[in-house]
């Protein structure tokens, strides 16, 4: 099993909105993913809460089988189609992989 962890830190303002529309925004759109393709064990899009120590302010936690199905989500058209929004509105991005 392959596990894939993003965390986002967003700009202030950026693409017309504040931070947290564009955090509830991200997290609507990797909530579509859940399904993309097969071998997505697990899919959790997190927003940062009010009250809870938090140092980045979107967290993917996701599971995959193998590889290969991380392979075919990182690939897949409506994954890749996240990624200018993605981009435009992240102050900074950490990301890590490790298999169990």
């Amino acid at each position: 099993m392959i596990k894939h962890i993003v965390l986002w830190k967003l700009k202030e303002h950026a693409e017309g909105a504040d931070r947290a529309s564009n955090a509830a925004k991200m997290k609507t759109m990797l909530d579509a993913c859940a399904d993309l393709v097969p071998g997505i064990l697990k899919l959790e899009a997190v927003v940062a809460q009010p009250g809870l120590e938090a140092t980045y302010d979107v967290v993917l936690y996701s599971e995959f089988t193998d590889k290969a199905a991380l392979d075919a989500y990182q690939n897949h058209p409506s994954h890749v189609a996240l990624k200018p929004f993605f981009g435009a509105v992240r102050e900074a991005r950490q990301c890590m992989d490790y298999e169990i």
